[in-house]
């Protein structure tokens, strides 16, 4: 908007001052119009130094705020991690190199308009100077109404100018970042919403096909996937960290789209489903769990007016801390604050259990569920687990591999490939990748 009211109108309204001056200018005095705007070339030229200097100047300015905006929300977001390892005084130092870059970047555009507004009173000086040669050549009386109102037309053209200097800094700053604007707008790494079958209720049945994925060109994460799970039963992924376990899911959901093969649910291509639909279908628990500021209620609920209090009571029972937030000051009222700063990461996580448990999902993805809750609370969770995947299709991922011991099957990842499938005991008799996990864990028991 400012860049408009405060840039572009007024600019504008400068633009035809200096159109009508000029025209007045020429219809008195032709020859002495072209007298004094004999500099103008000069001033031309400086201006379009003066706009690729500043232009050069403003992206500068607008990348160093940008990069000031993130290294500040970062640092207060990471500010206990900074405290915690006593890294204040180098991360003072990064901010103070960054902070330079910007005030340098800044310094840069004002050297422009300081050379450039001495510019512009020289070159007015100069025209003042050929109208005052012409006049003194004149000698004539007649000529003095004439010379009086072209003094005060070069004054009043030349006012617009700096004017105009002025408000180019907001015009420039405007396009700028206009231009970070529509880059964002016009990127094109969007999932498409293709699908136009929307299911009243899904069965579970999930099959991947020679899938290849990468979030990078050719640079595969995933690389000739193929299983399939039937309805109701459950999948385990195991696997190194890094192996694409989450990969695996994040298709399911189409976060991502891939490149080769094909992901089957029911029977029919993941694209033919409505993408809202399919994922109000899957229900998610995360390993990295987000709460959002508010209360425990608003959280499990996602602000779903239609989800009464007795049915997340029943389902916090369910799960089994229940008990843990009638503790908390206001209970399920309970204001959790950004992030859920004021829970631990296992209480967060057993909220997530109890969100994901409500919306009674088709299809639930556990990724690394029980990986920040202690021993006494991952047995209520396995025990919410054993109620929560009954007659509902479940996919497992997990490190602690006797959370998956009762798995209809297990795939074993390494590297973006399967290497192994079955149940945990054909498995351990195979003697091959996940037995050698297994022993890697229970060696020392």
């Amino acid at each position: 908007m400012i860049f408009f009211s405060d840039g572009l109108i007024p600019i504008i309204a400068d633009l035809l001052s200096i159109i009508s001056i000029i025209t007045y200018m020429f219809f008195v005095d032709w020859r002495l119009t072209l007298i004094c705007l004999a500099p103008f070339p000069f001033l031309i030229i400086a201006t379009y130094y003066f706009k690729e200097s500043v232009n050069k100047s403003f992206i500068k300015v607008r990348n160093a705020v940008a990069s000031l905006n993130a290294f500040v929300q970062e640092h207060i977001t990471g500010i206990s991690i900074v405290q915690a390892f006593a890294a204040e005084e180098r991360e003072a130092a990064k901010f103070n190199t960054i902070n330079k870059e910007h005030r340098n970047a800044n310094i840069k555009a004002i050297f422009a308009y300081s050379v450039f507004f001495p510019v512009v009173e020289l070159i007015l000086a100069f025209s003042l100077g050929l109208l005052v040669w012409w006049a003194a050549a004149r000698e004539s009386a007649d000529a003095a109404g004439t010379i009086t109102s072209f003094i005060l037309c070069l004054n009043l053209l030349f006012r617009p100018l700096r004017v105009i200097a002025d408000k180019f800094n907001v015009l420039q700053m405007g396009m700028i970042a206009s231009e970070r604007v529509f880059k964002v707008l016009d990127n094109k790494d969007t999932i498409n919403n293709t699908g136009r079958i929307i299911p009243g209720q899904i069965n579970g049945d999930i099959e991947f096909n020679q899938v290849w994925f990468a979030y990078l060109k050719e640079q595969y994460v995933l690389k000739n996937i193929s299983f399939s799970i039937n309805a109701g039963k459950t999948l385990a992924i195991v696997g190194h960290t890094g192996s694409g376990k989450t990969s695996i899911t994040s298709l399911i959901n189409k976060l991502y789209t891939i490149q080769k093969g094909t992901i089957k649910i029911d029977g029919l291509g993941i694209n033919e489903y409505d993408i809202y639909a399919l994922r109000s279908k899957i229900g998610v628990v995360l390993q990295d769990v987000f709460l959002f500021s508010g209360t425990v209620y608003e959280n499990i609920t996602l602000r779903n007016s239609v989800i009464t209090m007795e049915e997340v009571q029943r389902a916090a029972k369910m799960i089994g801390i229940h008990d843990f937030i009638m503790k908390l000051p206001g209970n399920y009222h309970y204001n959790v604050m950004e992030r859920g700063a004021t829970l631990s990461l296992g209480q967060r996580q057993l909220i997530s259990f109890v969100r994901a448990l409500l919306y009674n999902p088709s299809i639930l993805i556990l990724d690394e569920a029980t990986s920040s809750v202690d021993t006494e609370s991952e047995l209520l969770v396995q025990n919410a687990i054993n109620k929560l995947i009954t007659n509902r299709t479940s996919i497992v991922i997990a490190h602690r591999l006797s959370t998956i011991r009762k798995a209809d099957k297990i795939v074993v990842l390494d590297k973006g490939e399967i290497k192994e499938t079955g149940t945990h005991e054909e498995l351990l008799a195979l003697q091959g990748f996940y037995y050698q996990l297994y022993n890697m864990q229970f060696q020392k028991q």
